[in-house]
């Protein structure tokens, strides 16, 4: 039986991804599949019609919504849930069969947070901090977080935000599989752009209380160690020591590393910001 879902995919030239995206959903699971695409000049169109999945196009105007709140407001789900997922993102039968379970008896939540697999360099991560999102949420419920994009980001699509929504949120254990399998220049200028995005919203939300009532706790406690240079180091020590990351090897290590540098990245453009005020 069709699952009572909407799966909404975003997408950018993503002809290289797309098909095995749709494979891994299958005809057989949800309600609706459709794509909301940003003008893409590839195959990926044409790759989702073979799939018999229809297609919205977004042209972003630099203002909010953003592709994912602009879809809920102007194309709302007929559905009772939507999933957001990304091109890259595979539905393994272990999460589907949990979402099956889950959405049979949601109980009293009305969102679900999503685990994923980690990729770095081609390689899939065993240890590290875990990557979740908070993906899947009933209709209605809520959008993604209304952001000044006027000097934040370049980007059509929220990337860090994740929704307010009113209600109880559970988890689904089973993991996506996020097959990120792009180079390494790609990761570095992503999260040159993700820091810059991270240092502006910082700078902004610690002087609005009604912004900081949003945060998840775990927001929360990221939010307060961005005061000190020391973001960096510990989130490696967490990250390779207490999270398993040296279970990884080399590439635990580089990756442990990386992050540290991207966390240190982020303070530092803080100060930037706060110093030229």
């Amino acid at each position: 039986m069709l699952l009572d879902l909407t799966i909404v995919i975003p997408t950018y030239n993503e002809e290289q991804n797309i098909g095995s995206c749709l494979e891994a959903i299958g005809n057989d699971f949800a309600q609706k599949v459709l794509l909301v695409d940003s003008n893409s000049c590839d195959q990926t169109v044409a790759t989702a019609l073979q799939y018999g999945v229809d297609t919205i196009n977004f042209s972003w105007n630099g203002q909010f919504p953003k592709k994912r709140n602009w879809y809920l407001r102007n194309h709302t789900p007929t559905t009772k849930w939507v999933l957001f997922l990304d091109a890259d993102e595979i539905l393994t039968p272990e999460f589907k069969a949990e979402l099956r379970e889950k959405l049979s008896n949601p109980l009293d939540n009305v969102g679900f947070w999503l685990c994923y697999t980690v990729y770095f360099m081609g390689k899939k991560l065993k240890g590290g901090y875990p990557l979740k999102k908070l993906a899947l949420f009933k209709v209605g419920a809520g959008e993604y977080e209304k952001i000044d994009e006027k000097r934040w980001s370049r980007l059509d699509m929220e990337i860090h935000e994740h929704p307010i929504l009113n209600g109880k949120v559970g988890t689904i254990k089973s993991k996506i599989d996020h097959r990120d399998f792009r180079k390494l220049e790609h990761y570095v200028q992503k999260h040159n752009e993700y820091s810059s995005w991270e240092a502006f919203r910082y700078v902004h939300t610690v002087t609005n209380e009604n912004l900081n009532q949003q945060f998840t706790f775990k927001q929360k406690i990221k939010y307060r160690m961005m005061e000190s240079v020391f973001i960096g180091p510990l989130y490696f020590l967490g990250s390779y020591f207490l999270m398993g990351g040296f279970r990884d090897g080399a590439k635990g290590l580089a990756f442990a590393i990386f992050k540290m540098s991207y966390f240190t990245e982020v303070y530092c453009k803080i100060k930037e910001l706060t110093q030229t005020k």
